[in-house]
């Protein structure tokens, strides 16, 4: 799966409109549906905050993972 297919997956789980994510990261809705699209490439920049965001780790969306893991929750060795 994708990373724009990752981030939809959250937002749709997490029951968050494209909207409230752009505005969150302070831009327009059409921009992040762009990005959500794959029609342009989101800025490494915006990862992090999309993170912090929907909860999730990095490794999640990018696809390094498979198990949609909070990032508060500690990796245990």
């Amino acid at each position: 799966m994708y990373y724009t297919e990752r981030m939809k997956w959250v937002r749709d789980c997490k029951n968050i409109t494209q909207k409230e994510v752009a505005d969150h990261l302070k831009i327009k809705q059409q921009q992040y549906a762009r990005y959500e699209k794959g029609v342009n490439v989101m800025p490494i920049i915006y990862l992090a905050q999309i993170c912090k965001y929907f909860n999730v780790s990095a490794d999640y969306i990018l696809g390094l993972i498979d198990e949609m893991k909070p990032l508060d929750e500690k990796v245990k060795i």
